[in-house]
């Protein structure tokens, strides 16, 4: 039976929806998922959350969590076997999700939005040099290993290096470039970017967890 399971409403490319599918399949949750069409969004979506964004969260009880952020703190109240919860820093997420989204918008649409790009480019690169310093002790954002932080803001920071990644490879952030090549690299985000059917719910998950 599938009733029982949590449904996640998400759309592959979205960073939102990636950090959400990262702590669930983490968690070891199993889950259904339904890749949305962003131009053709599912009605029970919209009607479980109106702001009709993903990701969407819609649990077996009719409980709805409609933030990405609260979909990680759900998955991993349910099991954290990599302690992420232990290694979060709730100041330095929401720089990311505060100016830095705004700056990246901005540099990667700079044309549909009339910014100047490279104006936001560069506010931005000093922002990651923040996380730069950051990463100096033992390479992850909150200790020896991957927490909350770090998979919370890899997504953006992903996004920020593929606008221009010869531009990105060329930055003095040596210690940045390893880190996003190495959450990258990793079973959990190759599981989570895993490509679904668009438009009816599938499994994912399977109840185990994927570590590397």
């Amino acid at each position: 039976m599938t009733a029982d399971l949590a449904l996640l409403y998400s759309f592959r490319r979205c960073p939102y929806a990636m950090r959400a599918r990262m702590a669930l399949l983490v968690a070891g949750t199993r889950f259904r998922i339904h890749e949305v069409l962003l131009r053709d969004k599912p009605a029970a979506m919209v009607a479980a959350s109106p702001k009709a964004t993903v990701p969407v969260l819609v649990l077996p009880d009719g409980t709805v969590i409609d933030e990405s952020l609260d979909i990680m703190a759900w998955a991993l109240a349910q099991a954290d076997p990599e302690g992420w919860l232990d290694r979060g820093d709730a100041a330095l997420v929401a720089a990311n999700d505060g100016a830095f989204k705004q700056h990246l918008d901005r540099y990667k649409y700079a044309d549909r939005r009339g910014s100047e790009g490279e104006v936001h480019r560069d506010a931005g690169l000093a922002l990651l040099a923040v996380l730069e310093i950051r990463l100096a002790p033992a390479g992850w954002l909150c200790g020896d290993c991957r927490g909350l932080a770090d998979i919370a803001i890899m997504p953006f920071v992903r996004q920020f290096a593929a606008v221009d990644r010869g531009w990105f490879a060329a930055q003095p952030l040596p210690r940045l470039q390893a880190w996003l090549a190495a959450l990258e690299g990793s079973a959990l985000f190759a599981a989570a970017m895993r490509k679904y059917p668009v438009g009816r719910p599938i499994v994912a998950g399977l109840g185990t967890g994927v570590a590397d």
